[in-house]
């Protein structure tokens, strides 16, 4: 197994932060792995907001849900899926912006957002540094917009605290791969693969010192209690984002 591969399978999530600030040149390497990643038709619908201030942190991390690693952690990065700088090369040319009538817009930004978060995540774990992905920076999008100033086309997706890691963890199970890959086409009888997973996932809880609960149980009980996640069903057409073009 190689390097790269090592540090991939090597991931943790850390919620504790050594207050040791991360180096500059780091940070870049951060930034330039997420721009070398791949994006459709090399549009690079992807923008990346470093905050290190600590009030502007702390804001974000009330706006989270109150997740208090983000005001810890020495920098908290904002990933955005962004068509603005789409629409301004259309008016360099002449031309009309459309793509934000089509829900395809989102996922092709969404996609591109989540491929330059891994490739920053894998950039900062080979350097040292520790990393917790943040979805809760879409609780209040409307709020996260104002505070970061975004323009139109422009939509905060994830966030990710980067820092030096102040705890150890073990690594964390995941499905058996079973459950995750298939061949030719999709398997659907998983049951029994959640199953055997829900004893893995139950007895590292209890390793970290977690309450044990079955992964379908937490999963279950999370999109049973979320049908909507947030206010982007309001945020999005008003930053122009309106799907309006969707067929019957």
């Amino acid at each position: 197994m190689n390097d790269v591969l090592k540090t991939l399978m090597d991931h943790r999530s850390y919620r504790k932060y050594s207050p040791r600030p991360v180096e500059p040149e780091k940070l870049q390497l951060m930034i330039r792995a997420a721009q070398a990643a791949p994006s459709w038709v090399n549009g690079q619908q992807v923008t990346i907001i470093a905050v290190t201030n600590k009030e502007r942190k702390q804001q974000l991390s009330v706006l989270s849900g109150n997740q208090k690693h983000v005001a810890d952690a020495p920098v908290f990065l904002v990933f955005c899926l962004d068509f603005y700088r789409a629409k301004l090369a259309g008016e360099l040319e002449g031309q009309p912006f459309e793509a934000a009538r089509d829900v395809d817009a989102l996922l092709v930004g969404a996609t591109d957002a989540g491929i330059a978060l891994a490739y920053s995540t894998a950039a900062a774990e080979s350097l040292g540094l520790g990393i917790i992905p943040i979805g809760g920076i879409r609780r209040n999008t409307a709020e996260v917009i104002e505070l970061l100033q975004l323009p139109e086309y422009v939509f905060p997706v994830a966030g990710l605290c980067v820092g030096y890691p102040d705890e150890e963890l073990p690594k964390k199970p995941r499905l058996p791969l079973e459950a995750v890959y298939h061949e030719e086409r999709y398997h659907p009888d998983l049951k029994g693969h959640i199953v055997e997973y829900n004893t893995a996932f139950r007895e590292y809880l209890g390793t970290v010192g977690l309450t044990e609960r079955d992964w379908s149980a937490t999963v279950a009980h999370f999109y049973a209690l979320n049908p909507q996640y947030g206010d982007s069903g309001r945020t999005l057409p008003q930053q122009g984002f309106t799907c309006d073009n969707l067929k019957d």
